[in-house]
């Protein structure tokens, strides 16, 4: 998997933390650039807001099973991946996407990171009421591939959409935009509409507060800021992926293309929904996002007809009932809560990936097998090298082989007061591969 590495390793000091050196184009794979790898070709899907028809994910399984290894894979933008793929498939697999309406625009495919609460409208749920997201996620994707200058965007530039509950805006997207608490979104002018009550907040980066949204005018507020950025890059030549890297050089609130005042944010909950039946759903878990073509059916066979992604590589069936719980969990899935697999996610590494230093996906399901998880446990995520691709936002365990065992270390702030908060941890320990389970169990109990 191509690289996503930072100035600094995660954890580091904000005084450590430099500008990245963003002078190359990034190597974000798509679904027509494919990515090289030591297991095949690597194909990445963008799925704005993590979402599925049941063609369109049936679809995938068919194109994985012809094409690939026979498995999909989720990734932390709910996007999906297929691996092992030959190396003159790239044209079949684009005929694929495109007959099912995964591949809208040739140009702008790699810019379509968008991920949505993924229980925005479902009945019981939380979030702001009714604020089904999907009309903002289809608006957003339209505009975007319609857009000539948002084809200047890094594959890496993330949009996030929250529905009030702060799941996806804790995850630091380029642009987010958040529901307001007294509103649902649905993109029209009526009285259920963003803005009917509490305005939608834009935030930029990781930045300590938002401003206020006309109601309305929310996608396009989401483009201004993301055009804003491009701007800057332009006026003052610097190279750099996202906006955290030019935060000191956008324009002021009020200002340019952003909007006027601001409001400070509270800490986001960043909470991935549980595992089980929801109000209005069912949701399961992916072990490090990866599913069989098998398991692939058998959600869209559990489904009502719709697939929602997660940035957390799981699956929220929106309208599912609980009784085809059972099917899922027989065909390997996970289905209940409270297990050590919960935010626990894992790197490619060896086979497919060449920099990895261990087998890190079969040392890290040995090391959760045998654990036990609490609740209020840290995500965990393994890595096979410096670069940690995939690893969370927020505080995290970070779990780094070393080519003689771990490295494990909790990454992040130390403290939930709020966005603004950049006190970080960074205590370390090294352990053989027979340790590394209790250690990660420890680390993950921390809680300051």
């Amino acid at each position: 998997m191509p690289p996503t590495p930072d100035a600094a390793a995660p954890g580091a000091a904000a005084s450590d933390r430099g500008v990245p050196d963003r002078g190359r184009a990034d190597a974000c794979p798509g679904a027509l650039r494919l990515h090289a790898a030591d297991d095949g070709a690597l194909a990445r899907v963008r799925l704005p807001g993590g979402l599925l028809t049941g063609r369109q994910a049936l679809a995938l399984a068919e194109a994985a099973e012809a094409l690939g290894d026979g498995a999909l894979e989720t990734t932390s933008r709910g996007n999906v991946q297929l691996r092992g793929l030959g190396s003159h498939c790239a044209a079949e697999l684009a005929d694929r996407l495109r007959a099912v309406g995964l591949l809208p625009s040739d140009t702008h495919e790699r810019v379509r990171n968008i991920v949505a609460s993924p229980l925005a409208g479902l009945p019981g749920a939380g979030g702001a009421p009714g604020a089904d997201l999907r009309p903002w996620v289809r608006e957003l994707d339209a505009r975007l591939c319609a857009s000539d200058w948002a084809a200047g965007l890094s594959g890496k530039f993330l949009f996030a959409l929250d529905d009030g509950r702060g799941d996806v805006a804790a995850l630091d997207a380029d642009v987010t935009l958040i529901a307001g608490s007294d509103a649902g979104a649905s993109g029209a002018a009526d009285a259920g509409a963003a803005g009917a009550g509490r305005p939608a907040l834009l935030r930029l980066g990781r930045a300590a507060y938002g401003h206020p949204v006309e109601p309305g005018q929310e996608v396009t507020a989401v483009l201004d800021a993301a055009h804003a950025f491009l701007d800057v890059l332009r006026a003052t030549g610097r190279k750099a992926w996202h906006v955290r890297e030019v935060a000191d050089l956008l324009p002021d609130r009020g200002s340019g293309r952003l909007p006027a005042g601001a409001v400070e944010l509270p800490a986001f909950a960043g909470q991935a929904p549980a595992v089980g039946a929801l109000p209005g759903a069912l949701s399961v878990g992916l072990r490090f996002g990866r599913a069989s073509a098998a398991q692939w059916r058998a959600l869209v066979a559990a489904s009502a007809g719709e697939l929602r992604l997660t940035p957390w590589r799981g699956v929220v069936l929106p309208g599912a009932p609980a009784d085809r719980l059972p099917a899922l969990a027989a065909a390997g899935v996970r289905t209940e809560p409270g297990s050590a697999w919960e935010r626990a996610t894992a790197c490619t590494g060896l086979p497919g990936c060449a920099k990895s230093l261990a087998d890190v996906r079969a040392d890290a399901a040995r090391a959760l097998e045998s654990a036990e998880s609490g609740p209020g446990a840290l995500p965990v995520h393994w890595s096979g090298c410096e670069r940690r691709c995939g690893h969370p936002a927020g505080r995290w365990v970070d779990v780094l082989a070393t080519g003689h065992g771990y490295r494990v270390t909790v990454n992040g702030p130390a403290t939930t007061a709020g966005p603004s908060v950049d006190v970080s941890v960074n205590v370390s320990v090294d352990v053989r591969n027979e340790q590394t389970a209790e250690a990660v169990a420890a680390a993950r109990r921390t809680t300051k």
